[in-house]
């Protein structure tokens, strides 16, 4: 097998976990404040044909950052403050990709395996199932802490947008419900415009802040 074809073998399989973790982990956070939907739609499960979205796959692997299906929510069903409710399920998606960068730092940090930055990738070869454990872990990382940055943005669709509407004040959290049909176009247009120019907008900003968060989870960067 090629470097090209193991590099998006392995490329490949991290994004699953990674859109399945995430959007699995708003499924199962639903489910625990009194939320059926995603369970009654099949969602709290941790299959990953239930949770990629195609449009959202293929941006994570032509630009480094996307989505994966949205989980559905209805506020009605979820118990006690539904602000903070929904909040937390937002909130689950990107915290579930941290922690799982910060489980996999853990035998890195320990020394038990080498830290492979998936921009120095090494597995060549599938008969060098080290380097090529090594370099799925350094994907993973990697797409784990992109993925929870990226939707942290207050852009909706994004969970960042969700976030902020349980965080800031009423009057604020109704404006951006307001706004939240341009969120959408929004989005893919500044994709779009750091895809085929070098403006950067969306990346400049992740980029150096994925590079201060890989050192404070695994002691390294990318």
């Amino acid at each position: 097998m090629n470097i090209i074809a193991t590099f998006l073998l392995t490329g490949g399989l991290a994004l699953v976990i990674c859109i399945t973790v995430h959007e699995a982990s708003h499924a199962y956070v639903s489910y625990l404040l009194g939320d059926m939907t995603a369970k009654n739609l099949g969602r709290l499960s941790l299959n990953p044909l239930r949770h990629l979205d195609p449009m959202g796959t293929a941006l994570l692997i032509l630009v480094g950052f996307g989505w994966g299906k949205p989980v559905p929510v209805n506020p009605y069903y979820i118990r006690g403050d539904k602000r903070r409710g929904m909040t937390m399920v937002a909130g689950a998606g990107p915290i579930s990709n941290l922690l799982l960068a910060f489980t996999l730092g853990v035998p890195i940090r320990l020394g038990l395996i080498d830290w492979h930055s998936p921009f120095l990738f090494r597995g060549i070869s599938i008969s060098n199932l080290s380097n090529l454990f090594q370099d799925l872990v350094g994907f993973i990382i990697f797409f784990n802490i992109m993925l929870a940055l990226f939707n942290l943005l207050p852009l909706f669709p994004l969970d960042g947008s969700k976030i902020a509407r349980g965080l800031l004040p009423l009057s604020a959290s109704s404006y951006i419900s307001k706004v939240e049909a341009a969120g959408p176009a929004l989005l893919i247009s500044l994709i779009m415009i750091d895809w085929i120019t070098n403006l950067n907008i969306i990346w400049g900003v992740i980029r150096p802040l994925a590079d201060v968060v890989a050192l404070l989870l695994i002691g390294n960067t990318f």
